[in-house]
Order: structure tokens, then sequence, then C-alpha cells
């Protein structure tokens, strides 16, 4: 039996956009950490933010996220939502994309499957606690990521 390995590339690979917020007060950025899996019997994502992004504010600051992914076609959307700061400019206008109101969260017209998650834990990751090499790379100038869990409670598929 084939072990298929898709499903480990879709954030790297793929990418997604990360949103937090409503259809009044939001920001999505561009991912491509990102995990899949079950904790405490729960289906659940997670997702990994820098405290220097927007999109940390909404992360911290709102129950629901949403992690959305987008047919390869998007690819350049995905490059301008993850190039440029919702604090400064209207992103989603630039990328091309659609808010679509879900009550609690966020979405877009465009994505392909719309994960809505719960957020049920959020810590800071330790340097202390990493390879020195990764330290090296992604943390001299930036505070390390915050590493935020949600609970999967709907999947919204086109």
């Amino acid at each position: 039996m084939k072990f298929e390995t898709e499903i480990f590339s879709q954030f790297n690979d793929r990418w997604a956009l990360d949103c937090a917020g409503t259809a009044e007060k939001h920001n999505a950025m561009t991912i491509s950490w990102g995990g899949m899996g079950t904790l405490w019997g729960k289906p659940v994502v997670t997702v990994y933010v820098k405290p220097c992004r927007y999109t940390y504010q909404f992360m911290n600051d709102n129950e629901y996220f949403t992690v959305n992914f987008f047919p390869e076609e998007y690819r350049k959307a995905l490059t301008v939502m993850g190039s440029l700061s919702g604090k400064y400019t209207d992103k989603e206008t630039e990328a091309g994309l659609k808010v679509k109101d879900l009550g609690e969260a966020v979405t877009f017209e465009e994505a392909t499957v719309t994960m809505v998650c719960r957020k049920i834990y959020w810590q800071d990751l330790d340097p202390a606690n990493m390879p020195a090499e990764v330290v090296k790379k992604q943390y001299v100038t930036e505070a390390p990521h915050r590493m935020f869990i949600g609970e999967v409670v709907e999947i919204i598929n086109g």
C-alpha cells in the first residue's frame, strides 16, 4: 500500500491564506507553514504567525480564523497577499480576491477549500527548543512565530 503524501504538501507547495476577523475588519496573509491533524479528539489545523505581521493581532483578538486553499491560477494573488500589508493597502483588491462573509469569520469567493477554525490553543515558539541553524535563519531580527491551533468546525468546498 502506497502512503499518500499529497496532504503534507498542501501548505508548502500550494500555500494558503490564513484569515481572521469579520467582514468589516479582518486581515489575511499567505502561509506556507501549517499542519492538519487531531488534538483532544478534534480535527485541527495549526498555523504559525509572526508578531510583526498585521494578521497577528487579528489571530489574537478573534475566536475564529479560516485557512483557505486556492487553485494554482491564484498563485500570483497569493503572492500579493503575502507581500503587502493589509495595514497600509487593500490587498484583496490588489490581488483580485472577493471577501465572503461567514459571520464569525471570512473566506474568499475564489477559495476551493475553506476550513473554518475555532481557536483552541496558542503558544509562542521558544528558540531555546529549536536547532541553532533555524534560529540563525529565521529569528535573528524578528520574534519567533506564535503557533495557533484551531478546531475545524466546518469545511466549505468551492
